[in-house]
């Protein structure tokens, strides 16, 4: 992985950090979701509006990922209604890097390099360790919530496929992810009613979340679509997750969760993962 693809998962990583902490801070996390999906939307209409269209092979690969959003960002909302961020993040990113990677090499019949491999691991460990209680070995989460956080790890592991190999195909990655947050925005807010009738009556009154958690959303999973291209899919989708060490850092400097040795332990191993990713050179 060069060093230009690198940065961008990090900094991606660090955007995503950020509008998932807006949406678990938000007063009904599925108004939060919505308005992120929606800013996802304006932002991507307006490059799709300007882009070439991405290539017709591309189109399926849209199509299959705007039910995959969907399934995530459904999934994803629940989750945060019965979990805290430092819960439910690390179990619903931790676990989707080893889904990927599995399934690439088992069914895909891509192979990963050791270090590749170390990284993964390593990432998926850290990550899933933090749900660990403290003494009793359970999970922190209630059942339902651990149940809706591996649900939208298992989301997170089939559209990062999915959409790596449609963004191959498309000629244009940026627009492929445009088009893709269009539809996945008007079918996500069709859809709303039926589900959650006052979330979206209230989405007005969330223009901030719109503008500012859909714009770095946006941003982030762009960045993250051009290095599916760039690098293999595993390893992207296994360096996306340190986004939960800035998830960490926002706990505690602005929500008042306090650091522990789990945590520290689970820090040290994620950023072994990401050292191990930046070291293979597999493509």
């Amino acid at each position: 992985m060069t060093l230009t693809v690198f940065s961008a998962v990090i900094f991606a990583a660090l955007l995503h950090a950020g509008w998932n902490a807006l949406v678990r801070g938000g007063r009904d996390k599925t108004t939060s979701m919505a308005a992120v999906v929606a800013g996802q939307a304006l932002f991507g209409g307006c490059l799709a509006a300007v882009l070439p269209l991405p290539a017709p092979e591309s189109w399926p690969w849209i199509a299959s990922g705007v039910v995959l959003h969907i399934g995530y960002q459904f999934f994803l909302s629940a989750a945060y209604r019965t979990g805290e961020l430092s819960e439910v993040y690390p179990l619903a990113r931790g676990t989707a890097p080893l889904l990927v990677a599995i399934t690439s090499v088992t069914i895909l019949g891509i192979t990963l390099g050791p270090f590749e491999w170390i990284g993964v691991i390593l990432i998926s460990c850290g990550l899933a360790s933090l749900v660990i209680v403290r003494s009793n070995g359970r999970f922190q989460l209630p059942a339902r919530g651990t149940l809706m956080a591996l649900g939208t790890s298992v989301f997170i592991a089939a559209y990062s496929l999915n959409d790596g190999f449609g963004a191959r195909l498309s000629g244009s990655p940026v627009a492929f992810f445009g088009w893709l947050a269009l539809i996945n925005g008007l079918v996500f807010t069709s859809i709303l009613p039926f589900w959650r009738p006052g979330a979206l009556r209230a989405l007005p009154g969330a223009w901030p979340v719109v503008v500012i958690g859909g714009g770095a959303s946006f941003a982030a999973y762009a960045l993250v679509v051009w290095a599916f291209t760039q690098a293999p899919i595993a390893t992207v989708s296994a360096l996306r997750e340190t986004s939960i060490l800035f998830a960490l850092a926002i706990g505690v400097g602005l929500m008042g969760e306090k650091v522990n040795l789990r945590r520290l332990v689970a820090v040290f191993l994620t950023l072994l993962g990401a050292i191990a990713l930046r070291l293979g050179k597999s493509s």
